[in-house]
């Protein structure tokens, strides 16, 4: 859409603050040679109200542990979470059924996350009536409602998941993540498992649900194509940490960090005319973190005080432009892409 208004403090409907999510590894009863999974380590996020905030970055790399927390299902090592004003994290938090009516979840796979033995309509009406909804009139209206909201007849209520497609059954998804009216909607990649002639059916929705029903959204994707169609900003995440973050238009035009240089220039599309940003190796593990800047090793732009210390947080550009690298200047300078044509209105 990138179109979203950027405006005051009072804009922001969910922020995130040096949220770190450890696990300790091994060392059996005693705890001995007990050693610690940095799987999230020192997130600072922001969503505004109407936009749609992507959050990027290779498997592996803590963008679904951050969604965790958000949902209430992960407890943090650390850090403080608010959504729509209030504590979300610590012993003041809101209850998971409080914080069900705010913020929800579409899963990745449509395949395995609806109940094969329930109709559409008791996946639909289960959160209803735990939440206190009990007129059949009012369940069946707001689920008919829902069902034309998505694309499906109110008639196909009564099937079972198999009766479906894998587009009808994300679309059944789409609808039982918004059946309680959240403000929030944290899509996990939404696409990744469809086949690439629905993808694009899916995302147009997702637009258009965010426009009609002022959905605020945060795509969880390493698909940049799709990020690059969907998202207002971008934040980079690698090995726990956010990298970069900032406009779409900034991210995919003028990345600031090697790391989402060499995500862009991964995205298939023979339009782009930059060469093509490498790097070595895979991501090394969060159980064993490299010295200095995580990206170090893997890094063609890597020196010495990359190795000595991590990069600060650095503002590159005045529109909230930051990015995590001692070379940050110099490689903003760069352009290193030109933005995709992998999506568009038609597709």
């Amino acid at each position: 859409m990138h179109d979203a208004a950027h405006g005051s403090a009072d804009d922001v409907i969910l922020r995130v603050e040096d949220l770190a999510v450890h696990y300790p590894i091994g060392g059996g009863l005693r705890g001995g040679g007990r050693r610690l999974l940095r799987a999230v380590d020192g997130v600072d996020l922001e969503l505004k109200r109407g936009e749609c905030l992507g959050l990027v970055g290779e498997s592996g790399c803590g963008k679904s542990t951050v969604a965790l927390s958000i949902l209430g299902l992960q407890t943090p090592t650390r850090g403080r979470i608010v959504l729509d004003g209030q504590v979300v994290t610590g012993g003041q938090s809101l209850d998971r059924m409080a914080l069900a009516r705010i913020v929800q979840i579409v899963f990745q796979d449509p395949y395995a996350s609806l109940n094969p033995r329930q109709s559409v309509r008791r996946t639909l009406e289960a959160p209803l009536r735990l939440h206190g909804m009990t007129a059949k009139s009012e369940i069946d209206g707001r689920i008919e409602a829902m069902l034309s909201h998505v694309g499906l007849r109110p008639e196909q209520a009564g099937r079972y998941p198999h009766e479906f497609s894998g587009g009808q059954r994300q679309r059944i998804g789409i609808a039982r993540a918004l059946i309680l009216n959240p403000r929030i909607v944290i899509c996990d990649e939404p696409v990744s498992a469809l086949d690439v002639s629905i993808r694009a059916q899916i995302i147009n929705l997702l637009l258009e649900l965010k426009e009609t029903l002022g959905l605020s959204y945060i795509m969880i994707s390493h698909d940049l194509g799709v990020v690059e169609h969907m998202s207002d900003r971008v934040a980079v995440m690698y090995l726990g940490r956010i990298v970069e973050s900032g406009d779409w238009r900034e991210i995919f035009e003028r990345p600031a960090h090697p790391y989402t240089q060499t995500l862009i220039s991964a995205i298939p599309d023979p339009l782009r005319r930059a060469p093509l940003a490498t790097t070595r190796g895979e991501p090394p593990s969060p159980l064993n973190p490299p010295d200095g800047c995580a990206f170090n090793p893997r890094c063609r732009h890597a020196e010495a005080v990359c190795r000595r210390a991590p990069a600060p947080s650095l503002d590159v550009r005045p529109d909230g432009h930051a990015v995590r690298c001692w070379r940050a200047d110099e490689i903003a300078g760069q352009t290193v892409a030109e933005p995709s044509a992998a999506f568009n209105g038609s597709s």
